[in-house]
């Protein structure tokens, strides 16, 4: 069977190779099989997207050798079925495997382990979902709330919000009540002329000033979109990110990750994620979305 696993690893690993579907299941592998394996998993070459492992006497040993070779290839692989193998999911090997799935550069978002017992991993960084409500006390008047604040649009008659020291006077912005620390995922729905921000609490409400402006300062962060572009950002610098309009998405994502420091932004294509920018930085609080409604609506 080894021999058999060395031969795999040498079609894996070929320069021609177009195996895509890989069943192995109830075969006498062990670790040292799958050791053979992953080398050629590991490959630049290799493009396989669905390999199945079940009753292969698969241990943590042979886990670990698995998510040490996706994590030189990880672009391609899908499904990894190591069911029957009798692993926990508290053992070594099997948590670096679970670590790919939520890793946004690991394609991986079905791993099955555990007795036959389907592991269900929400594919990637929709695992750090999160809900947010925008703030009515943040909101500038001309933009009015609907749908239990999941909602937001421009509007000409300004609404009859009462005074607050937290509502932003001057840009159509408004913040979510919602604090974000470690990891948070989420997805807006936008249309027209939109800013999708982060931001410091602390920053300016009152004054046309860009200490007040989401991306304007060094407190707010932002993907400015519209039907032409997207653009991004910080202490009043701007990045264009060149994408033509037809590959314009009304659905943006965003990904906050604290202890790494970076923010990431993407766009939603087909349910698939594709980055459009990553600031990085160390973030010292909790951080609010954030919208400026130029024209149009976002919705949560």
């Amino acid at each position: 069977t080894e021999r058999s696993c060395e031969a795999l690893s040498s079609v894996l690993s070929s320069q021609s190779s177009s195996l895509r579907d890989l069943d192995l299941s109830n075969n006498d592998l062990r670790d040292s099989g799958v050791k053979l394996l992953s080398d050629g998993l590991k490959s630049p070459h290799c493009e396989l997207e669905t390999l199945r492992l079940s009753d292969c006497l698969v241990t943590e040993e042979g886990c670990a050798s698995l998510a040490s070779a996706l994590r030189s290839n990880p672009s391609h692989l899908i499904e990894l079925d190591l069911r029957n193998n009798n692993l926990q999911l508290q053992e070594f090997g099997v948590k670096l495997l679970c670590a790919g799935v939520v890793d946004p550069n690991w394609r991986l978002d079905a791993l099955r382990v555990d007795k036959g017992e389907e592991l269900k991993l929400t594919p990637g960084l929709r695992n750090y979902a999160c809900k947010i409500t925008l703030d009515p006390k943040s909101a500038h008047r001309n933009l009015e709330l609907s749908d239990n604040n999941k909602r937001v649009e421009t509007v000409d008659e300004q609404q009859p919000y009462p005074d607050h020291r937290e509502r932003f006077d001057t840009f159509c912005q408004l913040l979510c009540r919602n604090g974000l620390t470690g990891r948070r995922y989420w997805e807006v729905e936008w249309r027209g002329k939109v800013d999708i921000a982060v931001s410091y609490i602390m920053i300016r409400r009152k004054g046309y000033s860009r200490t007040s402006r989401f991306g304007g300062n060094n407190q707010s962060w932002c993907l400015s979109c519209s039907d032409d572009c997207y653009s991004v950002w910080h202490n009043n610098t701007e990045t264009i990110t060149p994408l033509p309009p037809s590959s314009i998405s009304h659905r943006v994502a965003v990904y906050l990750d604290c202890p790494a420091g970076t923010l990431s932004f993407y766009r939603v294509s087909s349910n698939k994620l594709i980055l459009l920018h990553t600031f990085s930085t160390t973030f010292t609080g909790p951080l609010y979305p954030g919208f400026r409604v130029w024209t149009g609506s976002v919705r949560l």
